[in-house]
């Protein structure tokens, strides 16, 4: 039964962060990008924070090594997170779902350089993924791919990074602690990045208030917990695999609240990418995830 409901914990994870990208998408029409992930991802370090503070975690958060770990993560995250944001305004919010999920076959492949042996299942998986791509972000045979998909494979990039960083970190420091400072560093870095590059409205972040609140306390704040106390009680694999159901709440948000669309080119290459994603987790490939 605990079982189950872990299960059921990470399913609504997958939910919160598969609509997220509705959230991302509608803010991006009132607040620049530099600006919306300072606003969420600060909010979600204020949210995370009180989640410490009630799992104990009084003291010894901004230690030298925690900080060290936390601004190295946290610029991976950056990095990631600034280059989906800007993606999506030039692409649909499945697609955005779709590709940023090849982070989760991109990471056993960086692992190789760690000297940890892919299987099979990992390079099958590749190899689905990658024609998914090509079927999504590139419209027609012989065509360019689409700017804001080419965006968001580099935000996957990016976050297979940023994935990897977490799991050689984990070994030293608290997993909570770690996703604490690392918003705190994406937070502000994309205000320092705002305050030179970008302009802020009050009309603008008052009209996208709920966008910014939902990905930052849901998103950001609420569900990297939901993950933590759900992956107690259900193996990485697994857990991993219905993670990866955001890419698809990500494609029915969009086309149920966006009125988004995808053509039948673009639904074979969902079909290819959802394929390889859950394939290349056959066999205890291990991926350990902290969101966005």
């Amino acid at each position: 039964m605990k079982n189950i409901f872990s299960q059921a914990l990470l399913m609504l994870t997958a939910f919160i962060w598969g609509t997220a990208f509705v959230a991302q998408k509608i803010g991006s029409g009132f607040v620049s990008p530099f600006y919306y992930n300072c606003f969420r991802f600060l909010l979600g370090f204020v949210v995370l924070l009180f989640f410490a503070y009630f799992f104990g975690k009084k003291s010894k958060i901004f230690t030298r090594k925690n900080l060290r770990c936390g601004a190295i993560s946290g610029l991976f995250l950056f990095s990631g997170a600034t280059l989906q944001q800007f993606g999506i305004q030039y692409t649909t919010t499945g697609s955005a779902g779709f590709i940023t999920g090849l982070y989760v076959v991109l990471v056993p492949f960086l692992g190789i350089f760690f000297g940890k042996k892919a299987g099979k299942a990992m390079w099958i998986g590749c190899f689905l993924a990658f024609w998914g791509l090509y079927f999504l972000a590139v419209k027609d045979f012989g065509g360019q791919i689409n700017f804001g998909d080419f965006l968001v494979f580099l935000c996957a990039i990016c976050f297979a990074f940023h994935v990897v960083s977490i799991d050689i970190f984990l070994a030293s420091i608290d997993a909570l602690v770690l996703s604490l400072l690392q918003f705190l560093v994406c937070g502000l870095l994309s205000l320092v990045c705002a305050g030179i590059f970008e302009s802020v409205s009050y009309a603008g972040v008052r009209d996208g208030f709920w966008a910014i609140f939902y990905a930052g306390v849901f998103s950001v704040g609420l569900a990297y917990t939901l993950q933590v106390v759900g992956q107690k009680m259900v193996e990485p694999t697994p857990a991993a695999i219905i993670l990866s159901f955001e890419t698809v709440f990500a494609a029915l948000g969009g086309y149920f609240i966006l009125g988004e669309s995808i053509t039948p080119r673009g639904q074979i290459g969902c079909v290819f990418m959802l394929t390889g994603i859950v394939v290349s987790q056959i066999k205890g490939n291990i991926i350990q995830k902290v969101k966005k």
